[in-house]
């Protein structure tokens, strides 16, 4: 996974953060704290230039070594929360959904004595929760993946893409094939907002719901997100999100 490209990303989850949270998009999902409004971790003007001039300081060393301080999450303080409730109890409580969380699907890999990486399970995952579904890799409108690293993103959608792991690893008949890559990520993620450990999952699951409420009330169609989440201790959490 080349430097180049992690930095991009990062970049654009901050870039695509940045734009949400001067649209307004945010204005209903974050409740303010002792005079904190937004994530302190943004950085709005963030750029590939900027964070090409950071050393890396995670991962391989040496000559080879990509990961920095920019393309990496950091941790962070916060928390978050997502009502979940069956359709009859918010017609009840006169609460609209924003969405409907349709299937989720997780993995372990053993990444101590295995071939896997420790944030590799969610490559697993998916292709699991997609057959269970009918559905393919670009039968979505959103994909809200966890850039605990820009590396491990990158890395995910490249086995997808790999005829090779998909065979080998996942025993599939065929790649899983590419994602467009407009669609992810689309109001910045984890590299942006940060990483509160055991809050991301709820910040993300509101955030794809948002997204998918608006996209649906402007298009007029039904609409659908896929989560995919890796986690410590070799983890891995994908959901399907519809609206």
């Amino acid at each position: 996974i080349k430097r180049v490209d992690q930095d991009r990303l990062a970049a654009a989850s901050h870039r695509n953060m940045a734009a949400a949270y001067d649209r307004g998009f945010f204005d209903d999902l974050i409740t303010p704290f002792l005079g904190l409004y937004r994530d302190n971790n943004l950085r709005a003007d963030a750029s590939e230039e900027k964070l090409a001039a950071l050393r890396p300081v995670f991962g391989v060393k040496g000559g080879d070594a990509t990961m920095t301080a920019g393309n990496s999450t950091p941790l962070t303080d916060g928390a978050s929360v997502a009502l979940l409730s069956s359709e009859d109890w918010a017609q009840a409580h006169g609460l609209e959904p924003l969405a409907y969380f349709t299937d989720a699907e997780t993995a372990a890999v053993d990444y101590v004595n295995g071939a896997d990486g420790l944030l590799m399970a969610p490559t697993y995952a998916v292709p699991r929760l997609l057959a269970r579904n009918g559905l393919t890799l670009q039968d979505f409108d959103f994909y809200e993946i966890h850039e605990a690293f820009a590396s491990v993103v990158l890395c995910h959608l490249q086995a997808w893409e790999s005829e090779q792991y998909c065979k080998e690893r996942l025993g599939l008949d065929a790649p899983l094939g590419a994602i467009d890559r407009g669609k992810l990520n689309v109001n910045g993620s984890s590299l942006a907002a940060g990483h509160p450990f055991a809050a991301t999952g709820g910040r993300i699951v509101a955030q794809l719901a948002k997204q998918l409420a608006e996209k649906k009330a402007e298009t007029g169609r039904g609409v659908r997100g896929l989560i995919s989440i890796c986690a410590a201790g070799g983890q891995g959490v994908t959901a399907i999100l519809e609206a």
